[in-house]
């Protein structure tokens, strides 16, 4: 199999800089990374071609290696004179009067039929040491969400708001584009201290979990100075919500990619404003309904009248037929609250009257009372057998 070019998996020269590759690798891992490319197998091959190539090329040992022998092997050492003598495919031919082109580096070549070249080399040089496992690559991730409760009065949970907000959010870190490292050095993990795992409480309990910020291995690169490995950093932004009308407390307000940073270009969370709407001293709101008690005189509730009644947009007129008794309800369309699914519909306005006893502050009105009774003899007891 023909020896692999990683500068040009890449797309760089092979003068480019660190921070060329860098800069490669991200644009080509973004492009054909698996979650963006769902049931692709080439784009998961050449997914996987793009990581190996920057794996070598992002590491000063690993690509002094490649640079010389054109191609990549553990026991490979670019300072030794032996490695010197090895065959190169991208250089052709060997010093030294040594010549391992007969030998295949990832299976037994022609020199043995139990052992590879690798298991060879490593025997004579001492290259057998168990490589330290490398760091966990981080994979693109959407920001998370964020929850701001918001109190609003009846009055602007009927007509809906629009205000802004201070939001602490997060966004994702400008020089290590959320990858939370920048290539560098592998080192023990500042979180957990190398053990992999983090302590957290839980009331009066504590237990452990694995670390984040290294996957549970214990070693990740040098983290990103800027954020210090979190892949964000924080912010403080004003942000403009709308507060559409028929809300009532507990309802969640979405506002998009307004939540903290992704990372590796994967979208932001959203932000979501929880509300509560404060009581009114005379309405009471149950679903989209409205519901209010009026205060009516003997005299209105016996021989009928139109009063004012209050409604959240203002005054409206309301007929009493004769003869109407305390508890009654009536119904005033479409004066209650916006609906939330479908803001073309409204709640009513029910009015539940209540008759209200004259106070009896005079002889006069006394015998106004007595000559009354008299005259309407009535019962209202009788139909439950009392006298």
């Amino acid at each position: 199999m023909a020896n692999k070019d990683y500068y040009n998996i890449l797309g760089v020269k092979k003068d480019a800089k660190a921070d060329e590759i860098k800069k490669a690798y991200r644009r080509l891992a973004r492009k054909y990374h698996p979650d963006v490319n769902p049931n692709d197998k080439a784009a998961e091959e050449k997914f996987k071609e793009v990581q190996e190539a920057y794996d070598i090329l992002s590491d000063e040992k690993k690509r002094k290696v490649f640079d010389r022998f054109g191609y990549y092997s553990d026991n490979l050492d670019p300072d030794s004179p032996f490695g010197a003598g090895a065959s190169s495919a991208g250089r052709g031919g060997g010093t030294g009067g040594f010549d391992f082109s007969g030998f295949n580096f990832e299976q037994g070549g022609s020199g043995s039929s139990t052992s590879s070249f690798r298991d060879i080399f490593s025997d004579l040089f001492g290259g057998g040491t168990k490589r330290e496992p490398e760091p966990p690559r981080p994979m693109p991730k959407k920001g998370r969400d964020i929850e701001i409760p918001l109190a609003l009065s009846f009055e602007e949970s009927f007509n809906g708001l629009t205000t802004n907000i201070t939001v602490n959010r997060s966004e994702q870190c400008s020089r290590c584009q959320g990858a939370g490292d920048t290539g560098g050095p592998v080192v023990v993990c500042p979180t957990c201290k190398g053990t992999g795992q983090v302590l957290k409480s839980g009331g009066r309990l504590q237990f452990s979990q694995t670390c984040a910020d290294c996957e549970g291995t214990g070693r990740r690169r040098q983290p990103c100075s800027q954020c210090n490995g979190k892949g964000t950093t924080p912010k403080t932004e004003q942000v403009k919500i709308r507060i559409p009308a028929g809300v009532d407390t507990g309802s969640r307000v979405r506002i998009p990619k307004k939540g903290h940073g992704g990372r590796l270009g994967a979208e932001p969370g959203d932000l979501f404003i929880i509300t509560n709407v404060g009581k009114h001293p005379h309405f009471t709101r149950k679903g989209d309904n409205i519901y209010v008690t009026i205060p009516i005189t003997v005299p209105e509730a016996a021989l009928g009248t139109k009063i004012e009644v209050p409604t959240v947009e203002g005054k409206a007129q309301l007929k009493i037929p004769p003869g109407t008794e305390s508890g009654q309800k009536f119904r005033l369309r479409e004066r209650g609250f916006p609906s939330l699914r479908n803001p073309t519909l409204r709640g009513d306005q029910f009015i539940e009257v209540q008759v209200k006893l004259p106070r009896v502050i005079s002889e006069e009105t006394k015998q106004i009372l007595r000559q009354f009774e008299k005259a309407n003899p009535e019962n209202p007891r009788r139909t439950m057998g009392l006298e």
